[in-house]
């Protein structure tokens, strides 16, 4: 088919035009704008190369010319929507406050693109925006006393645990959304039920649990106890071996 390869190749180093002849009818931010619009509005579901081809007018044939792959259009999907990132000019010197917030903007950006934590892969993680943002997390994390590889794993372990607590987060929500009825009847059957089970004595630490707590989750919260709760692994890596050892035994 016109324009795919014959090899595999990275569509970054593939030119966005040849150096000579006509300048192309479109650009590769338009195609992916052009994704990302039907992804939001449709779902994943509906981005194929016809879809896409439709939204920009043009052939759907024609497009092989400038993505030679679905998987490029995925890519250049990804990498669009991380051109959403917010930086400030330089990080503040606190490295957990600099990673922490980046994180929020990730978990705010994949429910902008409910369809982004579901594409989420390392096989795009190196494209110029994803560049861009490594580099950013990297020059937060100076401060930090870890070999450039630590540092790297967690970037990769915070940006893991956003997806996967976002990727729950929107599938309850689709779930509650499929339901015929309210998602507080849902909710109300199912703590009876609950509290049924807890009182017939077969779970003692599970009462003793609900009896500690028994007030309505906090998803906020929770969020950033299990993100401070990963940086703090990492802050205890960085702290010599008898710094360890007293703040293990206080």
């Amino acid at each position: 088919m016109a324009g795919r390869p014959s090899e595999p190749e990275v569509i970054w180093a593939r030119p966005e035009r040849a150096g000579r002849g006509p300048k192309p009818a479109h650009s590769r931010a338009e195609i992916a704008a052009a994704a990302v619009r039907i992804a939001d509005e449709r779902g994943m579901d509906a981005v194929s190369m016809r879809h896409v081809a439709a939204e920009l007018g043009c052939g759907t044939m024609s497009l092989y010319n400038y993505v030679p792959r679905k998987e490029d259009l995925y890519e250049l999907m990804a990498d669009a929507v991380a051109a959403e990132y917010d930086f400030p000019e330089k990080p503040s010197g606190d490295w957990r406050a600099d990673i922490t917030a980046l994180a929020y903007q990730a978990r705010a950006m994949m429910h902008r693109h409910t369809w982004l934590a579901g594409l989420m892969s390392s096989v795009y993680g190196f494209s110029p925006n994803v560049l861009r943002f490594l580099e950013f997390s990297l020059t937060c994390l100076e401060p930090l006393d870890l070999r450039y590889s630590a540092k790297m794993e967690l970037v990769a372990m915070v940006n893991g645990m956003v997806t996967t607590y976002v990727s729950n987060e929107l599938q309850t929500a689709e779930r509650t959304r499929s339901l015929p009825w309210s998602a507080e009847q849902e909710h109300a059957v199912r703590i009876a039920y609950l509290g049924r089970e807890i009182a017939s004595g077969r779970y003692p630490k599970l009462a003793a649990a609900f009896m500690e707590d028994s007030g309505p989750i906090d998803l906020e919260a929770v969020f950033g106890r299990a993100l401070g709760r990963l940086l703090d692994s990492y802050d205890m890596e960085a702290r010599p071996p008898e710094a360890r050892d007293r703040t293990g035994a206080s």
